[in-house]
């Protein structure tokens, strides 16, 4: 009695955990679930892979920073300003003088930005290769996948970066060679709004396709052509999703924009701890749905809702319904063919602390050797009840209906030949 109390007052106390069936519930069941999920359970990691693609945007940043402090120096020293025309003699007329240097040092440093890119591009390889496992849920060895994603991956991560930064720096150059006619009087000012509005919309459709880019190239292989018009594709075709998700892995990236010093350092520490990856994840995550609702069901051999549990997988499909390699039916007719599994055929229930087996003391009596066989015996009988309630279940009701088919289909040769040998059964189910 004392033993019962003290099970039941365990299970009250832990719940369903040990429950196949709640551990199966809590698996993650869509892409929102997987991300907060990968967020919480392999944060170290994530900040790993962060740091391994800060290492490689390095280059960029400083020239970044570079960009600014110049900027900040020409303003200060530089003598800027309309004509003054007062005194003798008269100062040359200045209008232009700035727009002209603001012109040759953003030709300057975008374009070493656009060079920079092909340092950068390794580590958005490896990043995003390390970050597709995990939202795949496969095993990570960050430094192995790492290093495996930059020689896998390197080529499409590349041609995105390549592609983005050369629409950035022509966005750049007809921005400040418009600044620069306009402060001398030369051009139409609504001829130059016009083309500043369509470089920064041709620039921002650049940037949500070079998202797609990474995202296509690291799942599919693709030639370099194939994947500008595949992401064109998704691109226009996903484009208020596109917009929406693009919106929310870049968002923290607003904070550097917003002049507050508190938000600015706030930005800063994020982007050292999780931010690279942060954005890769998110994004990711939502690119991964959208293969799974556009591509991946009309692609042969592609897996629906890698990385995710779905409870409904057995009752929506039969196996005859379920898209196999060979390899993998050959090998399940060798299974079948080899006889059936008792373990596989039947129930069997978890090992839990329910019942224990009665353990016999130094020095026993008859009335322990009792307690011992009253003990295995409410073990068995909880397995025959366990296996009584779900023998019905679909796991073991497709699993055996497998063998009914094989003896069905080697009835005609066994009234025929008698008996058949077990290495033949593959053969007659392959035709069937």
């Amino acid at each position: 009695m004392a033993e019962a109390k003290t099970s039941l007052f365990s299970r009250l106390m832990e719940g369903r955990e040990k429950d196949e069936d709640y551990a199966r519930s809590t698996l993650p069941q869509n892409r929102w679930q997987l991300f907060w999920d990968i967020m919480k359970g392999r944060i170290g990691k994530i900040c790993i892979v962060n740091l391994l693609v800060l290492l490689f945007f390095l280059p960029t940043i400083a020239l970044v920073l570079m960009r600014i402090l110049t900027k900040t120096s020409l303003g200060v020293v530089g003598p800027y300003g309309s004509s003054l025309g007062i005194g003798y003699p008269a100062y040359p007329d200045l209008n232009g003088i700035w727009e002209q240097g603001l012109y040759v040092l953003n030709i300057t440093y975008f374009g070493g930005i656009l060079l920079s890119s092909f340092i950068a591009a390794i580590g958005l390889a490896g990043g995003i290769y390390v970050i597709r496992n995990m939202i795949w849920t496969e095993g990570i060895f960050i430094a192995n996948d790492f290093w495996k994603g930059i020689k896998l991956n390197y080529g499409n991560a590349l041609q995105a970066a390549v592609f983005f930064c050369f629409f950035l720096f022509v966005d750049v150059f007809v921005n400040s060679l418009a600044d620069y006619f306009l402060a001398i009087g030369m051009g139409s000012e609504v001829m130059f709004t016009i083309a500043r509005i369509a470089c920064i919309v041709v620039n921002v459709f650049a940037g949500l396709m070079s998202l797609w880019m990474l995202s296509l190239g690291v799942t599919y292989r693709q030639t370099p052509w194939e994947l500008l018009r595949n992401s064109f594709v998704m691109t226009v075709g996903t484009l208020p999703q596109t917009i929406l998700f693009a919106v929310v892995a870049l968002a923290p990236f607003a904070l550097f924009l917003s002049g507050v010093s508190i938000l600015l350092a706030v930005a800063i520490l994020f982007y050292l701890l999780i931010g690279f990856s942060y954005t890769l994840l998110s994004w990711m995550s939502f690119t991964q749905w959208a293969f799974d609702k556009f591509i991946n069901p009309n692609l042969k051999g592609a897996k629906v809702g890698k990385g995710l549990y779905n409870p409904n997988a057995q009752k929506q499909e039969s196996p005859a319904e379920q898209t196999e390699s060979s390899a993998l039916h050959a090998y399940k007719l060798a299974v079948i063919a080899g006889g059936k599994s008792n373990l596989m055929s039947r129930p069997m229930k978890p090992i839990d602390d329910e019942y224990e087996v009665y353990e016999l003391p130094e020095s026993f009596s008859r009335e322990d050797l009792q307690k011992l066989r009253e003990s295995k015996k409410a073990i068995a009988d909880s397995q025959k009840q366990f296996e009584e309630e779900h023998k019905n279940d679909s796991r073991y009701v497709e699993y055996n209906k497998q063998f009914e088919e094989r003896e069905k289909a080697l009835q005609p040769e066994k009234k025929k030949n008698g008996k058949l040998k077990k290495k033949e059964a593959p053969k007659l189910l392959n035709e069937k």
